[in-house]
């Protein structure tokens, strides 16, 4: 069920609706069954899986709680062992028998090779799996008491405005809101709605149309030149952040119009003036994620400079790794690596920068902006080949300039567009912080705002567009 279809504001209406209806001790029951029957919509034997784990976990939760000494890491490790074991065998087991049988054929060793799973990945699974362990992780460090209601940890689980995409919640931050009363607030209700607007036109008419183009470019690399390519690369940079940062909008505009609060997850992050500023505005959730358990866990910065360039290196890469199973997505997490890595040698400090004058600030977030672009490559092509032909063709000035007219014309209107997005994202998002807005100017203001949206998305939006990209992960 997407986010952008009819399908889903008919679940949306439903559920919210029956929510405020209810007395508050049945709300938490309407919202788990809405959550099934919105992961049910995707794959409804996957339920299964997912059931699967939270029983798991819920069990080693209280068994975390109740142990000591030894006892206390086994029922964590079995936690750990569950969850990584379902991710590794729907997400993973094809990846690592591709190269095991490729591993084979060079030392001409074709009859054992290993037999590959017809199976789909279910839907958000990387996603959920995290948000499961950091339960089962937060309650071996003493953070959180065991959820001892398993419905209400099953909801933490599934809650389903964050459960295929994010954000990546903890324990400490959600599980007590489901015991909260919430009571209708209309000027809530407003603001969340507002946000879910915003949300569904950068990804129907933002993401969704440069899709288009870009599809267009990277399905037929070799027929187009380096401009053509760097400018499908730009206009990729900007539809996956509209599609992921607009899912993200939705998912908290849908979660506040009940009344709960979730982690945000973008915070203007191509205004960044350094690689390690933009891994704290991007996929926030994600980032502290892998900082909190992974990199802190490693020693962090701790032992000495070699030991912490190996943490860094070693995180990204896993966390390229998280994002798919394809040694594309491997080099994306070594560069953002590489670069968090050379930026701790030459002591680039994100605070220091507020005291640059603004050109130096200006080409500070043009350098970072290209560095990610480089990445984003091996994010979007399909095969190392493929994204090496891009950037080498980038970088290659013969036959650089050869530029199309509809290429020139769709740069042009891209430029234009997004320049009015980053200029609405940085006036409306940063100086007046959409989540805590009230409009306390009267209806006008709001309502106004969204008839602006619903006839962009009307004029502009892509009908049928494409699923979610993070739906993948």
């Amino acid at each position: 069920m997407l986010f952008n279809s009819i399908q889903f504001l008919v679940f949306f209406l439903v559920v919210t609706i029956s929510y405020f209806l209810l007395p508050h001790r049945f709300r938490w029951f309407l919202l788990l069954v809405a959550s099934c029957v919105f992961y049910a919509a995707f794959i409804p034997i996957y339920l299964l899986i997912l059931f699967g784990t939270i029983i798991i976990d819920y069990i080693a939760g209280i068994q975390i709680e109740h142990a000591t000494g030894q006892k206390r890491k086994y029922f964590l490790i079995l936690s750990l062992v569950a969850n990584i074991g379902v991710l590794a065998v729907f997400k993973y087991y094809n990846f690592f028998t591709d190269n095991v049988n490729l591993l084979l054929q060079q030392f001409h060793i074709t009859a054992h090779g290993l037999s590959y799973l017809s199976i789909a990945l279910p839907i958000g699974l990387s996603f959920h799996t995290f948000q499961a362990m950091s339960y089962t992780i937060e309650v071996y460090r003493g953070n959180v008491p065991a959820e001892r209601n398993f419905g209400i940890y099953a909801l933490y689980v599934m809650f389903y405005p964050q459960l295929v995409a994010g954000p990546i919640e903890r324990p400490q931050a959600i599980l007590h809101q489901f015991y909260e009363e919430k009571r209708f607030d209309f000027e809530r209700v407003i603001v969340g709605l507002e946000r879910m607007l915003w949300g569904l036109f950068k990804k129907a008419v933002v993401s969704d149309l440069l899709s288009m183009y870009v599809n267009s470019i990277y399905n037929n690399t070799h027929a187009n030149t380096g401009l053509t390519l760097l400018i499908a690369t730009y206009a990729f940079a900007f539809q996956i952040y509209c599609d992921f940062s607009g899912y993200s909008d939705i998912a908290l505009g849908a979660a506040q119009v009940m009344g709960f609060k979730l982690m945000e997850n973008f915070s203007l992050p191509y205004f960044s003036k350094s690689i390690t500023e933009f891994w704290r505005r991007w996929h926030i959730s994600l980032s502290s994620w892998l900082r909190d358990y992974l990199y802190i866990s490693l020693g962090g910065n701790r032992k000495g400079t070699l030991k912490t360039y190996r943490n860094l290196m070693i995180t990204m890469l896993l966390g390229g790794l998280w994002h798919g199973a394809s040694w594309n997505f491997v080099i994306w997490g070594f560069l953002n690596g590489a670069y968090l890595s050379i930026e701790k040698m030459l002591g680039i400090n994100v605070k220091s920068s507020s005291n640059y004058s603004w050109p130096v600030k200006l080409f500070r977030v043009l350098v970072t902006f290209h560095l990610i672009c480089l990445t984003w490559v091996f994010f979007r092509a399909t095969s190392f080949s493929q994204a090496f032909y891009v950037i080498t063709h980038i970088f290659n000035p013969v036959g650089f300039w050869n530029l199309r007219i509809q290429d020139a014309s769709i740069f042009a209107s891209m430029t234009m567009g997004v320049g009015l997005l980053l200029v609405f994202e940085y006036l409306y998002l940063r100086r007046h912080q959409i989540a805590d807005i009230t409009p306390v100017r009267g209806w006008k203001y709001p309502l106004a705002f969204s008839v602006v949206l619903i006839m962009l998305m009307v004029g502009f939006g892509v009908s049928g567009g494409d699923q979610f990209i993070y739906f993948q992960f």
